[in-house]
């Protein structure tokens, strides 16, 4: 049974309609990647779960309670992981997380917690001595010295250096193993791809995608193919050649939106021909997520990271 339910969740900032009809499901030892371009309604869908933001219309519930007339109720079950502010810069490691650990009957230990997530080394230094990717590894911790039953992480390894991404990302793992329901936000496709169960691909406040990994790249290998090869090409006529519309999603990255049988991968590699260009990495199987991404979304700047949003607790 699913833990978290977003179902067609409506957010509107006056004439603009930043989540329009959302919906998407969690489930407990489970981690769901929520990934899409900047402005796509990522960051406000999670807020409404969150019990920071109001839906317009539709409904999100957390076993169902909802998150905002049951915040209370919710709090001490919900772990939050923000990326900015709301943490006192002065306060020591050690102080901080024997400070939130008071806010719950049954905490993790922060002597356990501190070097669970790498920190152990880092017990006395303040918050603003801490690196970026040392504050994101607290406030990793303070989301989850609760034992939360769910887990909203927003870019969790943002910043982040390669060691202190893989324990961030070991945690996840453990979160997931120990039943943890984990919604996690990311622009890291590689990072969605290791650890996702679950993929929602959203783009102007809608799901555009929603399986696991190997179903989205599964069926976007049954639709199109891709190769590259000089930048600008007429990709009008190169697609009246193949019969299909064919985009460039990147410079000198293309995508032909049929499937790749022999006779359309034939009329790619003639018109090239003719034109005098050469193919090269021609990908007509299995597509990568980041292919996925860019076919499903709107804009392909998406993988830049976001603008950073305050952190609260739940």
């Amino acid at each position: 049974m699913a833990r978290v339910v977003v179902d067609q969740l409506c957010v509107s900032y006056g004439s603009i309609r930043a989540v329009d009809g959302m919906t998407f499901s969690a489930e407990p030892g489970a981690v769901t990647v929520v990934l899409g371009p900047n402005g796509a309604g990522k960051t406000t869908t999670i807020e409404c779960l969150e019990g920071y933001r109001h839906a317009s219309s539709g409904t999100v519930r957390i076993d169902d309670l909802d998150p905002v007339a049951d915040h209370r109720a919710l709090s001490r079950r919900v772990g939050v992981m923000l990326q900015d502010g709301g943490i006192y810069t002065g306060i020591r490691v050690m102080e901080a997380l024997r400070l939130f650990a008071a806010y719950y009957d049954d905490p993790v230990p922060p002597e356990d917690l501190v070097v669970r997530v790498g920190l152990d080394h880092r017990r006395s230094a303040t918050w603003r001595s801490l690196s970026g990717g040392e504050q994101q590894r607290l406030s990793l911790a303070l989301a989850l010295i609760g034992r939360p039953d769910v887990a909203f992480l927003d870019e969790p390894t943002a910043g982040v250096d390669i060691r202190g991404k893989q324990v961030i990302r070991d945690v996840i793992r453990e979160l997931r193993d120990d039943g943890v329901t984990v919604v996690l936000t990311t622009h890291d496709l590689e990072e969605a791809e290791e650890l996702a169960d679950r993929i929602v691909i959203v783009d102007r406040g809608r799901v555009v995608a929603d399986g696991t990994p190997d179903e989205l790249l599964d069926a976007a290998a049954a639709e199109n193919f891709s190769f590259r090869a000089g930048a600008g090409l007429d990709v009008g006529s190169l697609g009246r050649a193949v019969g299909s519309t064919v985009r460039e999603l990147i410079p000198g990255d293309y995508r032909v939106e049929t499937a790749p049988t022999p006779g359309a991968v034939a009329s790619v590699t003639t018109w090239l021909a003719d034109h005098d260009q050469l193919l090269d990495d021609l990908r007509a199987g299995r597509h990568r997520l980041d292919e996925v991404f860019l076919a499903l979304t709107q804009e392909t700047d998406a993988v830049r990271p976001s603008a950073r949003r305050r952190r609260g607790a739940a």
